[in-house]
């Protein structure tokens, strides 16, 4: 089974793509002042387009070996492919050396190539649809409501805004 893994940071400022208003008025997206964030750590399977989701308050070698833990967990019995970005918690030693102990064995991206990861991809598509342009009045609500939209997406919906279906997709499973 062939895995990507990603993380995203979810702020409290929305990402401004697209706001429509009228036109000779200013739109106004009211902006908190405030700095809190959430990660959100998640893995597709490019084949099936299942897709495994965490909320966390940071991003660093603990929080991705429990996410590997979670992997192993949800998929358990498979032969897993893991798919990752080189970022920190990712390669440090007790990361590796844990990802062996489950099974999973590791295929790091190379540096700077985030179009050749599609749950980066996935994100893209969440950021833009579900969080983009309104206000943050939560934090862990905007973090819930990217999550939900991925889960309420249909599996081949999923693989489709990870541009797994796409004919010039790089990793043919």
């Amino acid at each position: 089974m062939i895995l990507m893994l990603d993380e995203t940071i979810i702020t409290e400022n929305p990402p401004l793509r697209g706001c429509y208003g009228r036109r000779g008025e200013q739109v106004r997206v009211p902006i908190s002042g405030n700095h809190d964030r959430r990660v959100i750590h998640g893995v597709i399977n490019i084949r099936s387009g299942d897709v495994l989701l965490l909320i966390t308050d940071i991003w660093d070698e603990y929080t991705h070996r429990c996410f590997l833990k979670m992997i192993r967990s949800h998929w358990r019995g498979w032969n897993i492919i893991l798919f990752e970005d080189r970022g920190t918690p990712h390669t440090a030693d007790d990361s590796l050396g844990l990802a062996g102990e489950l099974k999973i064995e590791i295929r790091l991206l190379p540096t700077a190539t985030p179009e050749l990861n599609a749950m980066d991809h996935l994100w893209k598509s969440v950021k833009g649809r579900a969080l983009a342009n309104r206000p943050t009045e939560n934090i862990d609500t905007s973090a819930d409501e990217a999550c939900r939209y991925i889960l309420g997406m249909s599996r081949h919906q999923r693989l489709k805004a990870a541009g797994v279906l796409s004919d010039d997709f790089w990793l043919t499973g």
